[in-house]
């Protein structure tokens, strides 16, 4: 089964793109790729214990078992060596990230303590959109009273688009509340 979030914008937002920005078809439009979760770890990524309860709630959030992410260099003043574990990362594709995408916006983001939006300056040259949640229990999936410990999650949307101002347009049309920009 289609997951809603993918229909909507075959039907609805790819069309009102093309029209919007005059492309010549469909296809031309920007369009989402992928959807990357990272949680670090840092100091608590040797504990096997603190480690496997992380990798429970990433998977419950993401519906996917998260990789193991490791140091590549050792650095004295972050107190890292080299191979030890950093942290862990869900990279998520077709059905699956526009389900994830669809939990998002419309239940975890509204669930979030004082949000004001989304800053829409999150957008790096090409296009992809990135942006930090603080606390992981905003998801339905993981159960407050079994977290030990409140961590952040880190979400990059990779995009595939001509300008910044498309993406940020597909992901305007997609109901991500992002904050009003000031003119001073």
């Amino acid at each position: 089964m289609q997951p809603r979030l993918k229909d909507i914008i075959k039907n609805q937002i790819q069309p009102n793109l093309k029209e919007k920005f005059g492309y010549k078809n469909l296809y031309m439009g920007p369009y989402i790729y992928k959807v990357v979760l990272n949680m670090g770890l840092g100091l608590d990524g040797n504990n096997d214990k603190i480690l496997k309860s992380c990798m429970d709630d990433m998977s419950n959030i993401a519906g996917q078992k998260p990789v193991i992410t490791k140091f590549k260099k050792s650095i004295a003043n972050f107190k890292t060596r080299k191979n030890t574990t950093a942290g862990i990362k869900v990279t998520l594709r077709k059905n699956m990230m526009y389900e994830f995408i669809d939990r998002l916006v419309n239940i975890a983001l509204p669930r979030i303590k004082d949000f004001r939006g989304l800053n829409p300056d999150g957008f790096d040259k090409f296009g992809n959109y990135s942006f930090g949640i603080k606390e992981h229990i905003v998801f339905p999936e993981v159960n407050f009273d079994k977290v030990d410990k409140i961590r952040g999650i880190d979400i990059t949307i990779s995009i595939k688009s001509q300008k910044k101002e498309h993406s940020f347009e597909l992901l305007k049309q997609l109901n991500f509340p992002f904050k009003e920009k000031r003119s001073n």
